[in-house]
C-alpha cells in the first residue's frame, strides 16, 4: 500500500474527529495577553487551561527582561550545540542556581521538556537495565520506555503493594548481572492532580536496590514551603536521585532541566544525542529563565495566591457536590458520568452561554461514560473568575444530569 494511503486509512481516534473538532475542541486559538482572561473566537473567556500557574507569563519584571534580552541577544546567539560553540556563561548560571535551588550537586538544561525526558532515559539506561514506572506517567515518559532497548515493568498507579511485586521482578531480572534498576514516577501527574508516593518509594530504596527519577513538571514551583516541588512537599527531596522539571509550567517559559550528583550530569552532558546534536537553547531565554527563578525564589506571595485561588476553587467545587478524586495540587480535575458527545456538548455550553474557557477528557484517557473537566487555577485568577466559574459548573452539572446534552447529537464546533 502506498505510505500516504495508509495514512489517509489509519488517522488515529483524534485525526478520524478532526473535521468536527479542529479549531474549537483542538487547535483552538486563545489570543489576547495571557492571563486570566483571553479572547476565544472573538469573545472574552475565563480561562482555566494554561499552566502559568504564579502568573509568570505576563509579569512585568518578566516582560522587561525578556525584552532587553531579546534585543541584545536576538534569537540566534549562541549558535551551535552546547558542547561545540552553543555554550555561555548564561547557560551555566542558571544551571548553578537550579541546582542549588533543588539541592543537588549538578544541573544539565534541555531545549524541551518532552525531548529531555525521553533521551535522558534513552541515555540512562542500556539494554541490561530495567526501567520500571507509574501506569499513569506522562507520554514523555512512555514513549523514553519505549526507546529503552531492555526490559521494563509498569506499575499500578501509585499502588505500593504492585509496585514491590514489579520491583521483585526487575530484582530477579538484573540477578548476578551488571544490569541496574530505574523507577521513573510523577511528583504531581498532571491529569489527576495526585502526588506521586515519593516517600513511601523512597523508604522501599535499600530494600530494591534501585535508583529513583520523579518528574515534577508540575510540582517544581507550586509546591512545598518554598517551592522547590514535591520532594521538599513530602520531605524527601534528598532521596530523589535524578530530579527533572520544565520551565513551561511554573515558570511559564520555553526548556526544561534534570538535576542530580555531578557524575550523571556530566555523563549525561556527553552522551544525550538529543543534546549533542541540537542547537543550544537561545540566550534570551535563558536570561528570561534565570529572571523568573528570582522571582519564583525570591516572591513567596505569588505562590500564597496561588494556592487561595487553589483552595478557593476546590472547596467550592466539593461543597457543591462535585468529585474531585484525590487532587492535592493545583490541578483540579472534576468527574462527570457522561458520553462523548455529552462532553462536546457541555463544552460548548460553557465557552458559547457561561463565557468559561476549560479543557474536558474523554475515553480513553478515562473510563467509557466518564467525562473529566480539567481546570487549572493560577495567581492572576480572581474572586470574581471563580465565583462565575463555579456558578456555571453548577448550572452545566444541572443540565448533564437532566439528559439535556444527551438530547443534542454533537455534530461539530
Amino acid at each position: 500500500m502506498d505510505l500516504f494511503e495508509q495514512v489517509e486509512r489509519n488517522l488515529g481516534p483524534l485525526g478520524e474527529m478532526a473535521d468536527k473538532i479542529h479549531g474549537y475542541f483542538s487547535f483552538p486559538k486563545l489570543e489576547g495577553e495571557i492571563g486570566n482572561r483571553m479572547i476565544f473566537r472573538g469573545k472574552e473567556k475565563i480561562v482555566w487551561s494554561l499552566n502559568n500557574y504564579l502568573g509568570l507569563a505576563n509579569h512585568p519584571e518578566v516582560r522587561k527582561v525578556d525584552s532587553e534580552a531579546a534585543e541584545k541577544w536576538g534569537l540566534a546567539y549562541p549558535m551551535g550545540a552546547r558542547m561545540m560553540s552553543g555554550n555561555s556563561v548564561h547557560h551555566e548560571e542558571l544551571e548553578t542556581k537550579l541546582s542549588e535551588f533543588v539541592g543537588k550537586e549538578d544541573t544539565i538544561l534541555f531545549n524541551y521538556g518532552y525531548q529531555g525526558m525521553f533521551s535522558a532515559l534513552q541515555s540512562l539506561m542500556g539494554r541490561r537495565d530495567v526501567i520500571v514506572y507509574d501506569s499513569e506517567s506522562h507520554a514523555c515518559i512512555v514513549d523514553g520506555v519505549q526507546l529503552h532497548r531492555g526490559k521494563h515493568f509498569v506499575v499500578k498507579h501509585n499502588d505500593i503493594e504492585n509496585f514491590e511485586v514489579q520491583m521483585q521482578r526487575a530484582n530477579n531480572l538484573v540477578a548476578n548481572t551488571d544490569g541496574s534498576i530505574l523507577f521513573v514516577t510523577e511528583g504531581v501527574f498532571g491529569m489527576g492532580g495526585d502526588q506521586g508516593k515519593l516517600k513511601e518509594i523512597i523508604a522501599l530504596k535499600e530494600k530494591y536496590n534501585f535508583r529513583l527519577l520523579v518528574d515534577d513538571a508540575h510540582g517544581f514551583g507550586t509546591m512545598g514551603n518554598t517551592g522547590v516541588g514535591t520532594g521538599e512537599e513530602q520531605g524527601v527531596q534528598e532521596g530523589i536521585d535524578i530530579y527533572f522539571s520544565t520551565f513551561a509550567k511554573s515558570m511559564a517559559s520555553i526548556g526544561a532541566f534534570i538535576s542530580s550528583e555531578e557524575r550523571v550530569i556530566n555523563f549525561l552532558r556527553y552522551n544525550m544525542r538529543s543534546q549533542i546534536f541540537a542547537k543550544s537553547l537561545p540566550t534570551t531565554y535563558v536570561i528570561g529563565n534565570l529572571k523568573r527563578l528570582e522571582l519564583l525564589r525570591e516572591r513567596s506571595e505569588l505562590r500564597e495566591k496561588l494556592w487561595d485561588n487553589v483552595k478557593a476553587v476546590q472547596s467550592g467545587l466539593r461543597e457543591r457536590g462535585f468529585d474531585l478524586k484525590n487532587t492535592t495540587s493545583p490541578i483540579t480535575p472534576i468527574f462527570l458520568s457522561g458520553t462523548r458527545d455529552e462532553a462536546a456538548n457541555l463544552i460548548i455550553d460553557l465557552r458559547e452561554n457561561y463565557n468559561i474557557f476549560c479543557s474536558a477528557v474523554v475515553y480513553p484517557v478515562v473510563p467509557k461514560d466518564v467525562l473529566m473537566l480539567r481546570l487549572i487555577p493560577t495567581a492572576v485568577h480572581t474572586k470574581e473568575d471563580i465565583q462565575e466559574t463555579l456558578e456555571a459548573f453548577t448550572a452545566v452539572s444541572e443540565k448533564l444530569k437532566s439528559g439535556k446534552y444527551r438530547a443534542q447529537k454533537f455534530v461539530g464546533a
